[in-house]
């Protein structure tokens, strides 16, 4: 066992009411970096029923590119990096979610010049090109990219939001719960585009930031990245697509502060991956 489950950081849990609900998913032991209480109230959304929801609607979004000539073939070199990437986060990721280790995961790359990129519930993936060529990111920030969104994944965000936004009460949802009405996990199965349109909250967003941080860095990527990245983030006003991704994810000097900040947690992590790795990084 380690000799402290959580290494300090700038930023303090959640307090309050939800936080008074109780605990659905704690960080893991081992974590370097330090989240807040997960709400109870996103058990009232069935995590089957919204995963179910994401893949078909993944599915829709794949067939709609296909259809367009914008889904990147197999042998795309930017695709085959990409998910050499993602799987090595991926490796990362049940430590931060069980349910992680069962999930059919996909990565797929669709030709736009949007600025953007996700991973719905259940770890369906897919990036932009005009994310990576537009803002012509490495593959430490690509990773820092991923990371992130898997980690809204992971942190089951999505689960939450819907429980908080759609539910009419706390009330209603626990006996809708206890009685077996299934009202919210009728709204997850019929949430639908809704996924990719998601806005998080703030405290959301610092826990993406974080939890991604840490994956990445487990991963074998540099975690200065992660400033670099939201550098680049915060200059890119421009371009079809490009306030996309801002308008969800929005940045600031706050934001490459605090990650600035936690670098240093994680960094012990970072040298080691690169170390057990044995051999140089290479770009795309």
């Amino acid at each position: 066992m380690c000799q402290q489950c959580y290494a300090r950081s700038s930023w303090m849990p959640r307090r309050g009411f939800l936080a008074a609900m109780g605990v659905a998913a704690a960080a893991p032991a081992l974590a370097q970096v330090q989240v807040g209480e997960a709400s109870r109230l996103r058990s009232l959304v069935p995590a089957d029923q919204l995963e179910t929801a994401a893949t078909q609607e993944y599915g829709k979004l794949l067939a709609q590119a296909r259809q367009q000539g914008a889904l990147a073939p197999e042998s795309h070199p930017q695709l085959q990096a990409l998910r050499a990437i993602s799987s090595r986060l991926i490796t990362q990721s049940a430590r931060w979610n069980e349910r992680a280790s069962k999930w059919r995961w996909e990565v797929n790359l669709i030709g736009s010049k949007q600025v953007n990129a996700f991973c719905m519930p259940g770890g369906k993936i897919a990036v932009f090109t005009g994310l990576l060529n537009g803002l012509r990111l490495t593959e430490d920030e690509t990773a820092m990219v991923v990371g992130h969104e898997m980690a809204h994944a992971l942190r089951e965000h999505a689960r939450e939001r819907i429980a908080k936004t759609q539910g009419t009460g706390t009330l209603l949802s626990l006996g809708a719960q206890i009685l077996g009405l299934g009202q919210l996990g009728e709204v997850a199965a019929n949430i639908g585009t809704q996924l990719l349109t998601l806005r998080f909250s703030r405290d959301d967003e610092i826990e993406a930031d974080l939890v991604g941080l840490e994956l990445a860095a487990r991963a074998g990527f540099d975690p200065q990245a992660s400033v670099s990245l939201w550098q680049k983030m915060g200059q890119a006003t421009g371009g079809q697509g490009g306030p996309a991704f801002l308008s969800t994810h929005p940045t600031g000097p706050d934001r490459t502060r605090r990650l600035q900040e936690n670098i240093p947690r994680v960094r012990g992590l970072y040298e080691q991956a690169v170390a057990r790795a044995g051999q140089p990084r290479r770009g795309w």
